[in-house]
């Protein structure tokens, strides 16, 4: 049923946005007589971000959205990794993984999605420790969250995060780091047209493109809300549009048109990626797909190679005005005022556009062409990129084209095209008593064909393509009357495609006639390592569940770890860090005792662990850093665990100290306290020096109040810091005659409170007081002092 129109059109504004997402497209309408209206009474709306569903069951051709649903395809960083995944999988299964088709494919980074991807992840960091990676929110714009990660394990535990391989080597302009923003335009979704606007923008970091700089936003990214905040640059957010940068390419000796009909091919391939999820969300929502349109910012990074790859399409593309005017501001104004009367024009949303003629109703093919050439027409500055002049370019990239994109092809192109033939995929025939059964390997998705289907399946899977099939069933219905050739086209091409879309079946390429379609198999999780643990007089039986965690183990550990085999292993208690489906999990005896644990929260974890264990009935531990100077006296170190007070500690050791964690202090008589021996977890990841079985601790640090160096730190300051950290054997807590005991020996303590320390200061006062202790435990006693 057909929503009554009021006579004068009006155009709605809605979503969560600026007002200056609107002013073009309001520009462009009021003066043709078009009023604002609401979510009620509509003619054509303009939404930033998505519309409530129920809105997409009033569009139609009369009546359009500027989205189509199942548009999260492309414009959710980890959906559209899955799109173009999902198409290179059937490309590769059908063509081959060293064909040219697939090789069109290699312009998007490899991308893992938290947290079920965390442990490939650490697997990809393992094997390539030098790459740098990129951590992104799936669902997120203007910079929101994005940060270079030198440590792949510091990946979060968390939905709606993404990590990407970054991309080291990027293209500059006059030393700056650059993506493009290109404007993609999805006009029709059956048959797919899609175009690329001639314009856009070399959007440039404010400061120069350093990869030792990766904490570094100014230099690591582009977008200009993050740039803006860059109070040191001279200009902070600089856009070049496409024509001043493909001038200079050439000024500098590139060849642009390869780069752009590279670019072309990458958004081409990108749209076909994400149609099938589009095509079956909007009919899900009862969506008529020629009331919606797609606007779409797609950012593409440009390498030192002239390489462009992928990096996110943007749903409602900012159209405000980013960059001064002296630096890009008035030609981004322009391109984006063009940009949207181009898009309507297009699109003829004010329905000016004389209708299409060629061919009555019943001549799909010459009414779809008619469309396209009048849009074309329309087109302005829009270049079209779908239907290509040359349709065999990517018909083989659909699962597979529907009727109207064949017939659109073929109408444009002038002559018939060849038909796809069809292969298995991933699927497994179940044929008992003349029923047919179909079971995904992958998704364990079980099909029942009733007796029509199944025989579409025999007939594809023996080769012939879907107008073959036709014919075979027309065929076959002959004795039962005339058939409806067009409605029995239908019915088998939408079949054949909805197997196609889940996987099923995919278009057979040419290389690979004669051969079964492959899959990539997953690799096979990795077996356990089991070692031995040996710490504190004692050994457990350490079980660790993968390459990525005993490389971190490692070098802390040292000689504390060696091979064990399972029979050795009988009867020694039993500790384990196995993958988990978040992150790791610590268990002990079988009991979980840690879980949703980083790979760099494995080792502080495992210490924390052994730790715990050492304290004896009246000798608790200390679980602290312990400071043994080359003298042999002890400093208990009570500093806060964090990176920054590790490393000033490690840096202690220059002067010969050793550094270890955790001391076992006797109640009774604690100033022959023993060290446990275990590493700090310092980032150096190193093993530290064998500590003494006894020392007597001469001195303790603390934190300091804010803005002091260092300063004598109280009793009571010593304890507040000491308590929380001591652990006592299991059912004895620290009673009050301990507490006490431990009071007295703070007392005779140096007691020495800590500040922080400028980290481009050249002189540390912990290591000058150090220093100074070590001359004096040196120095000759006083024969006199002596005497007395």
């Amino acid at each position: 049923m057909t929503e009554p129109h009021s006579p004068t059109r009006r155009f709605w504004l809605g979503g969560r946005r600026a007002a200056e997402q609107d002013r073009f497209f309001r520009e462009a309408l009021e003066p043709l007589g078009w009023e604002a209206g609401d979510d009620q009474e509509w003619d054509a709306g303009w939404i930033t971000g998505m519309p409530d569903p129920a809105q997409f069951r009033r569009v139609s051709p009369a009546r359009r959205l500027n989205h189509f649903p199942g548009n999260a395809a492309l414009t959710v960083k980890s959906r559209l990794h899955a799109s173009l995944s999902t198409l290179r999988e059937r490309i590769v299964a059908s063509h081959g993984a060293d064909s040219d088709a697939a090789s069109r494919l290699a312009f998007f980074p490899h991308a893992w999605v938290m947290p079920h991807d965390y442990h490939a992840l650490q697997q990809a960091a393992l094997a390539n420790p030098e790459q740098r990676w990129i951590l992104k929110p799936t669902n997120a714009s203007k910079g929101k969250g994005v940060r270079v990660l030198r440590d792949a394990g510091e990946a979060p535990l968390a939905q709606d995060w993404m990590v990407q391989e970054y991309l080291a080597n990027p293209h500059t302009i006059r030393g700056h780091k650059y993506v493009l923003r290109l404007y993609v335009l999805i006009s029709s979704l059956e048959p797919l047209r899609v175009y690329l606007y001639r314009q856009g923008f070399a959007k440039l970091a404010s400061e120069p493109w350093d990869p030792e700089d990766a904490d570094n936003p100014y230099s690591q990214l582009t977008n200009p809300d993050i740039n803006a905040l860059n109070d040191r640059a001279e200009v902070p957010v600089e856009f070049i549009d496409l024509d001043r940068y493909r001038t200079w390419l050439r000024d500098q000796g590139h060849d642009d048109d390869r780069l752009f009909a590279r670019i072309h091919d990458l958004v081409a391939l990108t749209v076909i990626s994400a149609v099938d999820a589009m095509r079956r969300r909007t009919a899900e929502v009862g969506a008529d797909p020629r009331g919606c349109y797609e606007l779409l910012g797609l950012d593409c990074l440009v390498d030192d190679a002239l390489t462009p790859w992928i990096l996110e399409c943007n749903l409602s593309p900012s159209l405000g005005i980013c960059a001064a005017p002296e630096h890009g501001g008035r030609i981004e104004e322009a391109v984006k005022g063009g940009l949207v009367r181009d898009m309507i024009t297009l699109l003829d949303i004010p329905g000016s556009a004389p209708a299409a003629t060629g061919g009555d109703d019943d001549d799909a093919m010459a009414r779809l062409v008619a469309e396209a050439e009048a849009e074309q027409v329309r087109a302005g500055d829009f270049l079209r990129l779908l239907p290509a002049g040359d349709p065999e370019r990517y018909l083989p990239f659909f699962s597979l084209p529907t009727l109207a994109d064949l017939q659109l092809a073929e109408g444009l192109a002038g002559q018939p095209l060849p038909r796809p033939v069809l292969q298995r995929r991933r699927v497994a025939e179940l044929l008992y008593d003349d029923q047919l059964a179909l079971h995904d390997a992958r998704s364990g998705h079980t099909y029942r064909p009733n007796d029509t289907a199944a025989m579409i399946w025999l007939l594809a899977t023996e080769g012939l393509d879907p107008d073959a099939i036709v014919d075979q069933l027309a065929l076959a219905a002959q004795g039962e009357g005339s058939p409806d050739l067009a409605a029995l086209r239908r019915d088998v091409w939408h079949t054949l495609g909805e197997w196609c879309r889940d996987g099923l079946l995919c278009q057979r390429g040419p290389a690979l006639d004669d051969a079964p379609a492959t899959e990539a198999v997953p690799a096979a999780r990795a077996r356990p390592h089991l070692l031995q643990l040996d710490h504190d007089g004692r050994r457990w039986a350490l079980e660790v569940g993968t390459p990525a965690a005993l490389a971190r183990l490692t070098p802390l550990f040292g000689a504390r770890l060696s091979p064990l085999d399972e029979v050795a292993a009988i009867g020694l208690p039993r500790l384990a860090l196995l993958p988990a489906t978040t992150g790791y999990a610590l268990v002990a005896d079988h009991a979980v005792t840690r879980s949703r644990l980083t790979l760099p929260q494995l080792a502080p974890a495992l210490l924390a662990h052994l730790v715990g264990q050492a304290a004896r009935p009246g000798r608790p531990v200390v679980d602290a850093g312990l400071l043994v100077t080359p003298e042999g006296e002890g400093v208990l170190c009570l500093l806060p665990d964090e990176v920054a007070c590790r490393e000033r500690l490690q840096r202690l050791t220059a002067t010969g100290a050793t550094l270890t964690r955790g001391l076992r202090l006797p109640l009774m008589a604690p100033d022959a306290a023993e060290p446990l021996g275990l590493p700090l977890a310092t980032p150096a990841g190193e093993s530290p020096a064998t500590a003494p079985g006894r020392v007597a601790i001469r001195a303790v640090l603390v934190p300091a109040e804010a803005g002091e160096a260092m300063a004598p730190a109280g009793v009571l300051d010593v304890m507040g810091a000491l308590l929380p950290r001591c652990i006592t054997s299991p059912d004895e807590p620290l009673m009050p005659d301990g507490v006490t005991a431990l009071g007295d020996w703070v007392s005779r303590l140096e007691r020495l409170a800590v500040g922080d320390v400028d980290h481009s200061a050249t002189a540390d006062p912990l290591v000058d007081w150090l220093a100074e202790r070590d001359t004096a435990a040196r120095r000759p006693a006083d024969p006199a002092m002596a005497r007395e």
